[in-house]
This record gives structure tokens, C-alpha cells and sequence, in this order.
């Protein structure tokens, strides 16, 4: 059983950082001494400078050469465990819409069971539990979590984006992929910030090029400070709407018209979602099944960038056109089905379109050649739904264009319902060497963005040669990093208060799913770490360091990935701010409870 004193020497550790989390609320909830600008800036010296220190200070005064592989093997376990109990889920449970869900459900939920908060409560909590050696071992596990467990939960919303990628642009053709070109300044694959470009070879093979999408090189910031995945203390404050509004497309309404036929009718102002869109014409799209859509707009500025929601995409032939058309509508009313086009999810793939966006891109020939081929140089570019899909056609591409166009207007959702049900049956992807290498690629680019990454690899490489030669770092860097590492940790804290202050709600995501997330956080995350460290034959302090540790608060750097990747960061926003409330009291019980165990 634990005495006063040890209960009062866990409290004197810990309610410090508390305090600086209650004062960073505070300066912005109720005495509003900081502004949302000013805290972006404190967060962004938190991520990119303290805490990387801090990290590096840890790791590298920490002996490798003595580290527990035993308990090492139980975190290992632990987070294997987990994985492969959530793929027997997700193949055991049905679920209507395919992969997407599951594949999300499942990143959550290990998020949630396997990466707690180590770095900033984690370290100060068990060394006031159990003594400087439970200290190094919740180092060990900093350098697991920021070497192996963070890139692997990088690789999995990777996989998830570059899927949606494929699967939105590449719905029918996906396996005849044979190689896939990242250009440098590609990031990310989420959200509408990648399109593609394909060319048909003569075997009938696709070879694409992933390029910025314009939409995200135009953007402006609707993130305050802007998403990166930096490090554990990065902390993110959301400053605009869930659904913002794009702009208008450069939409050419006189080409338009002039393919499917009649005069383009007078401009009429619309307001869509409530909002107006500037300098821009609307003029109704008319279904077949009567209800008209609240209102598209057709934007003939194309050259404007204040104007375009994406720009032409890769510069094609000069005798063609590239036309955009939004088809904007409500998910609750029947004109969200009307022409029967796929819609956008604002979870999966409309991060910066809202939920009612639908497109239409095609490229057309301005002037056609007259012996009715269109087929020149390989052909001409067609790009559908956000990305650019090279066909070759003998035919004409303008008739084809309206024709396909017309279809897409005249078509029933039932159809068009059934047709993603079946797409959604096939799963065609590109073979595996293709996906690999482009998620390695995209992985490898967060990374070396990343401070974190920089900082536990030099720490790492510093120890091994420190430790094995036993060789002093120069007192001059020594007290240069201590400066800022020393002001890591209270600035971490500091920042998750302002984070907190920024929220509109403590607990985004409902009462229900907190309570589900958080009995996933302290009840199922410490079982399965229970059970792994028993298995690999943990006993006595050790086995209490590693299940204290598992029902530490929820780690930062899954939220900032789901925020990044728009995969249930509502949830995991509820898991870092009430998790870190609760986590005071939940962690003292263990640390009671496990102590009556001998």
C-alpha cells in the first residue's frame, strides 16, 4: 500500500504541469492575454525547437547498451497484439461501405490502445512512481514510439490515402497501373492535395504522375497553425468552418453550352451554403428527374487564382481546354442526388470542398480537327474527378465529352449507386510494388519534415558513441540544448492548454463515443499490455512500470495525424484534452492498486 509521502512525491511531480496547462486556459478563456495568432506561434517554438530538444536530451543521455529487451518485448507485443486483434475484427465485422471505415476504425483504435503520452507525462509520473530507472525505461520507450510506432501509424494513413486516391480517380483501371511518379512538392495524398496525370502506353498500361493539386497550392490557411505532423507536442487550434466554401471553378459556360446543345441562359445571382460567391456566374443545372440543385457555378475566369477552386492541372496540347464544373447541393435534400454524381465525403476525400461538392473535369479540343479524328500525338488527355486520366480514342472527343457529360446529367442515383457498389465489390489496386513505393515515398517525405525525426536519431547516435567510447559532449552545446530542453516540458504543457482554450468543446465527439474512446484508453490498453508483459514473463516493478504506463494520457502526435488525415480527429481531440484531465486520478489508482500486489 503507498504512504503519504509517496502519494505526495507523484503529486509534487506532476501537478507542476498541470499548472501550466490551467495557466495557458486561462490566458486565453478568461483573461484573453493571447490571441489564436499568437498561440500559433507558441506552438510552432514548442514543436520545432523545445520539444525535439527535450526529446534529445532524454535519448541521448540514456544508455543503450543497457536497455530491458524484455520489456521492450512486452510494448512490442502489446501494440502486435492489438494490430492483429483489430484485422480479425475487421474481416469478422460487417460494414456497409468496404474497406474505408474499417481501415479507419482500425488506425483509431490503435492510436487510442497503444500510444500514450511517454515523453511529457509519462517520464516525470514514473520516475516519481518508481524511482530513475522506470525514468530510462519510459525513454526506451520514446525512441520505439518515435523511430518505429509513429512511422508505422504514418504508413497506415498513408496506405488510407493513397487507396482513396486510386480508388476515386482510378475506379475501373486501377490494376493497369504499372508504375506511379511522385513529383517533389506532393506531401500528402489526403484530402483533395494530390491529382494525377496518366499516360496509356501501346500494351494498354497506365504510368501516372501524382502532382499538388491547385486547390492545395491556393489554399489558404484554414488551420491555425498550419498541419504537420512535427512532434508530440504540436498542438493545433481549428479557426474557421468544418465545410468552408471553395471558390468559383474556371468553368467556360460558352464551351459548355456549346457541347450539349442551346444557349446559355441569363446569369442569375445564387447564394450557395449560404454563402455568395464574387465575380462569379451561376446558372442552374436542370436533372431529368426534375429537382434542380441549389445552384452551380460556372466561373469563365479561369485565369483569375482568387477565382479557381483548381486550376488546368498539367499543361496539355495548346488547342484544348480543360473544364471544371462544382455541382453544389445538400446530403439532407433530394437535389443531393440530382445528375446522379458521385458525391464527396467531407471525411474521405472533400477536406477542402466541403460534403455537397461534386466535379466534373474534362478536356476538350477548342478546335477540332475537321475529318472528325481526334487522336494526335498519342491522343488527347481526359481527366475526370479530380485527377487527369490519358486515354487514346480514334473517336470524336467532343462529342464523346458532351455525351458522357449528358449521361452523367441524365443518369438515375440508383444507377449510379449500383455502379459504386460494384466498384466498391471489386477493390482493383495497382499491384503491391506500385502501392509500396508510393507510401514508402510518402512516408519518407513526412519524416525528413518532421524535427522529432532529426532530434531521437541524432540522440539515438550520440548515446552509441557517447556510451561506447565514453566520450563527454562539449559543455558549450550542452548548456546551449539544456537551455531550450530544460523549457520543453513546461512548454508542452502550456501548449495543450492553449489547445484546450481554442477548442469550442472539451469533449468534441459526443458523451457516448468519449466514454467508448476512454474505456479504450485506461481499461483495454493496459489489459492488453497486462497480458503481453505476463507472456514475455514480466514481474514485479517491471510489470507495474508497463501497465502504469499504458493507461498514461492519450499521445499528441495520433491527434495531429488525424487531424492531418481527417480520420475521427474529433475523437482523438476528446482523447488528448479529457484524457489528460482524468489521467491524474486514473494513473494514482493504478499506481494504489498495483501496489497491494506483491
Amino acid at each position: 500500500m503507498i504512504s503519504l509521502h509517496d502519494l505526495y512525491t507523484v503529486l509534487a511531480a506532476v501537478v507542476p504541469l498541470y499548472v501550466a496547462m490551467i495557466l495557458a486556459y486561462g490566458s486565453v478563456r478568461w483573461w484573453g492575454i493571447f490571441t489564436p495568432d499568437q498561440c500559433s506561434g507558441i506552438n510552432r517554438f514548442v514543436a520545432i525547437f523545445a520539444v525535439p530538444l527535450l526529446s534529445f536530451h532524454f535519448i541521448s543521455t540514456n544508455d543503450p547498451y543497457e536497455m530491458n529487451l524484455r520489456f521492450l518485448a512486452a510494448d512490442t507485443l502489446q501494440k502486435l497484439l492489438v494490430l492483429a486483434l483489430l484485422a480479425v475484427c475487421s474481416r469478422l465485422i460487417p460494414l456497409r461501405r468496404a474497406w474505408v471505415p474499417r481501415l479507419d476504425w482500425s488506425i483509431t483504435l490503435f492510436s487510442l490502445s497503444t500510444l500514450p503520452n511517454t515523453l511529457v507525462m509519462g517520464i516525470p509520473l514514473l520516475i516519481a512512481m518508481y524511482g530513475p530507472y522506470a525514468g530510462s525505461l519510459m525513454v526506451q520507450i520514446v525512441v520505439l514510439q518515435c523511430i518505429i510506432w509513429y512511422t508505422l501509424l504514418l504508413f497506415l494513413f498513408e496506405f488510407r490515402a493513397a487507396r482513396m486516391l486510386i480508388a476515386d480517380q482510378f475506379p475501373d483501371t486501377a490494376a493497369s497501373i504499372a508504375s506511379l511518379h511522385v513529383d517533389p512538392d506532393v506531401v500528402s495524398l489526403e484530402g483533395g492535395r494530390a491529382e494525377t496525370e496518366s499516360k496509356v502506353t501501346v500494351d494498354g498500361r497506365l504510368h501516372v504522375t501524382v502532382r499538388r493539386s491547385s486547390a492545395s497550392r491556393r489554399s489558404t490557411l484554414m488551420v491555425t497553425p498550419r498541419l504537420s505532423n512535427l512532434t508530440g507536442a504540436e498542438i493545433y487550434s481549428v479557426s474557421s468552418s468544418q465545410n468552408p466554401t471553395p471558390r468559383g471553378s474556371n468553368f467556360n459556360h460558352a464551351d459548355f453550352f456549346a457541347m450539349v446543345g442551346g444557349a446559355p441562359p441569363p446569369p442569375t445571382p445564387a447564394r450557395v451554403g449560404g454563402s455568395s460567391f464574387s465575380a462569379s456566374e451561376h446558372y442552374p443545372v436542370q436533372s431529368s428527374q426534375g429537382p434542380t440543385p441549389r445552384g452551380s457555378n460556372f466561373d469563365e475566369h479561369s485565369a483569375g487564382p482568387k477565382h479557381a477552386m483548381t486550376d488546368a492541372g498539367p499543361q496539355h496540347d495548346h488547342d484544348a481546354k480543360e473544364l471544371h464544373m462544382f455541382v453544389w447541393s445538400s446530403s439532407a435534400s433530394p437535389a443531393s442526388e440530382v445528375s446522379g454524381l458521385p458525391m464527396f465525403n467531407g471525411g474521405t476525400g472533400a477536406a477542402h470542398l466541403g460534403g455537397g461538392a461534386k466535379e466534373i473535369r474534362m478536356v476538350v479540343p477548342v478546335d477540332p480537327p475537321q475529318n472528325g479524328s481526334c487522336k494526335e500525338d498519342g491522343g488527347y488527355a481526359a481527366a475526370a474527378r479530380g485527377g487527369a486520366k490519358a486515354v487514346e480514342d480514334d473517336g470524336d472527343a467532343v462529342q464523346a465529352g458532351a455525351d458522357g457529360l449528358t449521361a452523367k446529367l441524365n443518369s438515375s442515383p440508383g444507377d449510379e449507386d449500383g455502379a459504386q457498389t460494384g466498384r466498391a465489390r471489386q477493390h482493383e489496386m495497382p499491384p503491391a510494388s506500385v502501392m509500396t513505393r508510393l507510401i514508402l515515398i510518402m512516408v519518407w517525405r513526412k519524416l525528413i519534415r518532421n524535427p522529432n525525426t532529426y532530434s531521437s536519431l541524432i540522440g539515438l547516435t550520440w548515446s552509441l558513441v557517447a556510451f561506447r567510447w565514453q566520450v563527454s559532449m562539449p559543455r558549450i552545446v550542452e548548456k546551449s540544448i539544456s537551455i531550450l530542453s530544460d523549457a520543453g516540458l513546461g512548454m508542452a504543457m502550456f501548449s495543450l492548454g492553449l489547445f484546450m482554450a481554442l477548442q469550442p468543446s472539451i469533449i468534441a465527439c459526443g458523451n457516448s463515443a468519449a466514454v467508448a474512446s476512454m474505456a479504450v484508453r485506461f481499461l483495454a490498453g493496459p489489459a492488453v499490455t497486462a497480458a503481453a508483459s505476463a507472456a514475455v514473463g514480466l514481474r514485479g516493478t517491471l510489470l507495474k512500470v508497463a501497465i502504469v504506463q499504458a493507461a498514461l494520457p492519450q499521445g499528441i502526435v495520433p491527434f495531429v495525424f488525424a487531424k492531418e488525415y481527417n480520420v475521427h480527429p474529433a475523437i482523438l481531440s476528446t482523447a488528448v484534452i479529457f484524457g489528460m484531465l482524468i489521467a491524474l486520478p486514473i494513473t494514482l489508482a493504478y499506481y494504489a492498486l498495483l501496489a497491494l500486489v506483491h
